[in-house]
């Protein structure tokens, strides 16, 4: 059985504003919950117009006081912006206020472009090389306190939250393998390295008190539709997001346009192909197909689908009709 799971961004529309986000982030979540998927992340990012969740933590705190059994979780929090005893404590807060339904998935990347990372990090010394440190110190603070123990997170000794390394990177793999955590792959925008990731963190993964065989949960973007023509105009919002990236130009979402990629540079079609490789978008029976393949080529354990459309309603009707395909998958 392939569990569905929801990762979003609190996509602010051109036109709409951080407050609006906010509060479809929570309508979908609700929705999403309702039609049976297993969680809700929201990733941290960082000074970008078109991302409201750049407060993780507060956001997943809004979100699971909006529901009632759907997990709730960050994917992730980029570990070197922070102080590990700092999560901790946020996250040891929310599984105090929601308990038995909050994850922390944990990644290296900044979130952001360099300026704003040393802006967020001027406190700290470490950076993406402390990492596997930083996590083990971090889980640490989840575990029963030791004797003598000076440092605690309070809330969050023995609290035991849910931790997963998230990555694009064979680093990442073998991080997870040998800590024995789940991990969640970025394949729904930097697909290169899945297959090896996956070879890696398997062949050596070592049991833990956590996980007693590996857990993966792969990044599918996914747009449904009625009809292939609605699907791949949608998706167009999309990748003018990913086009306005990569020249540098962040932005807030755009609304779709037909034949899109039609007016981009041969290079710029080039690279929507390779990032957004792990997509499926269509009808049902499209996305369903789509689905079947890529599961039957990587063994996920779960999908952590990405839709962002510029209209939230055409992405309640995506994730809708993405749980259909669920449906059918786990026949």
């Amino acid at each position: 059985m392939v569990r569905f799971s929801v990762l979003d961004l609190a996509p602010v529309s051109e036109g709409s504003d951080a407050s609006s986000a906010l509060s479809n982030s929570l309508d979908l979540a609700r929705h999403a919950e309702a039609l049976g998927y297993r969680r809700f992340w929201l990733a941290e990012h960082h000074n970008m117009p078109g991302i409201a969740s750049s407060a993780t933590p507060v956001l997943v705190g809004h979100i699971a006081g909006g529901t009632t059994s759907i997990r709730v979780g960050a994917g992730g929090v980029m570990l070197p912006n922070h102080a590990p005893l700092v999560v901790a404590e946020q996250f040891g807060t929310l599984e105090a206020l929601y308990p038995g339904r909050i994850d922390l998935g944990l990644g290296r990347a900044p979130g952001t472009d360099q300026a704003t990372a040393r802006a967020l990090r001027r406190a700290r010394e470490g950076g993406p090389g402390e990492f596997p440190a930083d996590v083990a110190e971090l889980i640490g603070y989840f575990a029963d306190p030791a004797p003598g123990q000076r440092v605690r997170a309070l809330p969050g000794a023995g609290r035991r939250v849910p931790v997963w390394i998230l990555g694009s990177s064979l680093h990442s793999a073998e991080l997870a393998a040998r800590l024995g955590l789940p991990y969640a792959f970025a394949s729904h925008f930097a697909p290169h390295q899945l297959k090896a990731a996956l070879e890696r963190y398997r062949s050596r993964f070592e049991p833990s008190e956590h996980l007693d065989a590996p857990y993966v949960m792969l990044g599918v973007n996914i747009v449904a539709a009625d009809t292939e023509d609605e699907a791949r105009t949608l998706m167009s919002t999309m990748e003018k997001a990913f086009v306005s990236l990569r020249r540098g130009e962040p932005a807030t979402f755009q609304p779709p346009e037909p034949a899109y990629r039609k007016c981009l540079a041969p290079a710029e079609r080039d690279m929507l192909d390779e990032v957004l490789a792990c997509s499926a978008i269509g009808s049902v029976d499209t996305v369903h197909r789509a689905l079947g393949t890529f599961v039957a080529h990587t063994g996920a354990d779960e999908l952590i689908v990405a839709t962002t459309t510029y209209a939230h309603e055409a992405r309640l009707r995506s994730y809708e009709l993405t749980a259909r395909v669920a449906e059918r998958l786990n026949q």
